[in-house]
């Protein structure tokens, strides 16, 4: 159930960051009420996920997959571009949150 908490925060998350920009500063009314409700959502769901994952290995998770999905909406909606350091870098995010999950002794399996 931790993962499913998980997973519903890392995607109110990257919703919520990926609507800051739309919001354009806070000055369009939707867009800005998507940025307060998701982080909202997501900060909740992750502390119910907090019942059983310690707190470093969920904040792994959260941050590490968040950055990886909010690069793809800046890549898909927004047009930004990626150079080859900033893709190695998203791939060692991406690796280490599987050695976290599949070789740590301190995530919840």
């Amino acid at each position: 159930m931790a993962y499913l908490f998980m997973a519903v925060a890392i995607v109110a998350e990257v919703v919520a960051t990926s609507s800051l920009k739309a919001s354009q500063e806070f000055t369009r009314f939707w867009p800005s009420v998507v940025v307060v409700v998701g982080y909202g959502l997501a900060f909740y769901t992750l502390t119910l996920a907090l019942r059983t994952l310690p707190v470093g290995i969920a904040y792994a998770f959260w941050a590490g997959l968040g950055i990886v999905l909010v690069t793809l909406i800046g890549i898909l909606v927004y047009g930004e571009r990626l150079d080859p350091p900033a893709v190695v870098g998203l791939a060692m995010i991406v690796g280490g949150v599987v050695i976290i999950q599949a070789f740590s002794q301190v995530s919840a399996h």
